[in-house]
């Protein structure tokens, strides 16, 4: 388990968790240095104070706010740890949502909190047994890195993680982004749906799911170790011509998905409701001059009726009938 990076306590109305904050996540990428490339020496950064023209060590320096120019005030690590705020040393719950209200945009970066001493384990318990039984996650606020921050609270097995918030004035509005007005089809939609379908899954695990970026660079670091060329880059597969029909575009890649998952090839046409059955119906009709399924003998005598009564001969003779005088 890492080592905690903060700690404090939960402050959960008049009930009080001791915690430590451990990173949640680990990043595994491939780390590089500065070189100077004509011999390979190390390209450092050193740090030299204005004032004195030289170095100075990590113990020299600390943190000030300038307020003009030839006005700086210094301020001190001990003083950030001691702000007066209710927040400095605490998560302090200001209130539950359910679970799943907060956008993605305003979450953070994840840390899991460890209930510190068996005085803890209780209460850290309690709240992350009623967290789990209401579906709700705690909105708190706590004081880190030089500033105050909102904070998530939600149940991830037997954990509660703190998630890092940023505030509403933080989001951008994406208003100016979205497209103008497109007209599409409800075939085209439902395509989407099928598409959508057919690439839901039920967990992130599996090959699709791997960071392929640094296996491929630990190989070219490998490779170039061992004197050897670095592995060029795949041929890229035959890229079929561009298309520009939607929905074709959609039905592709239905069959694609059903491939990828052992599925029977091919592009699936999927027609609204009713209209492809109808059509081939009628179709049928008019070759064997029989009713289609599903119709009476009566509605072809019907349909034609209606065609008649609205042509323009009909409608002349209907409207002298409608003068005639009547007879008694």
């Amino acid at each position: 388990m890492p080592r905690s990076v903060w700690s404090g306590a939960i402050s959960f109305g008049l009930v009080t968790i001791p915690v430590d904050v451990v990173p949640a996540t680990e990043d595994h990428s491939v780390r590089f240095h500065q070189y100077h490339l004509e011999d390979m020496g190390r390209v450092r950064v050193r740090k030299y104070c204005a004032v004195e023209d030289r170095e100075v060590t990590a113990e020299e320096i600390g943190k000030g706010y300038e307020i003009a120019r030839d006005e700086v005030v210094p301020v001190l690590d001990e003083e950030l740890r001691e702000l007066p705020l209710p927040t400095a040393r605490a998560i302090e719950i200001a209130g539950f949502v359910p679970a799943g209200s907060i956008d993605p945009i305003r979450m953070g970066e994840g840390y899991y909190l460890q209930a510190s001493g068996a005085i803890a384990a209780k209460p850290y318990v309690l709240l992350r047994k009623a967290l789990a039984r209401t579906s709700k996650a705690a909105v708190a606020k706590f004081a880190w890195h030089g500033r105050e921050r909102l904070g998530l609270l939600r149940v991830r097995g037997e954990a509660l993680v703190l998630h890092a918030m940023r505030w509403p004035d933080e989001i951008r509005d994406p208003g100016e982004l979205a497209p103008g007005e497109v007209r599409l089809s409800d075939e085209e939609i439902t395509e989407a749906e099928h598409l959508i379908d057919r690439m839901t899954r039920d967990d992130l695990e599996g090959p699709d799911y791997v960071d392929r970026y640094t296996a491929a660079l630990e190989q070219v670091i490998e490779a170039k170790r061992e004197g050897q060329a670095p592995p060029g880059a795949p041929e890229p597969a035959a890229e079929p011509g561009k298309v520009l029909d939607l929905m074709a575009a959609l039905q592709a890649s239905v069959a694609e998905a059903k491939a990828s998952r052992g599925e029977t090839a091919g592009a699936e046409v999927h027609e609204l409701p009713g209209k492809g059955a109808a059509r081939a119906a009628g179709k049928a009709g008019e070759k064997t001059g029989k009713p289609a399924a599903g119709t009476s003998a009566e509605e072809p005598a019907k349909k034609a009726a209606k065609r008649t009564a609205k042509s323009p001969a009909a409608r002349s003779t209907a409207k002298k009938a409608a003068r005639r005088p009547r007879s008694a």
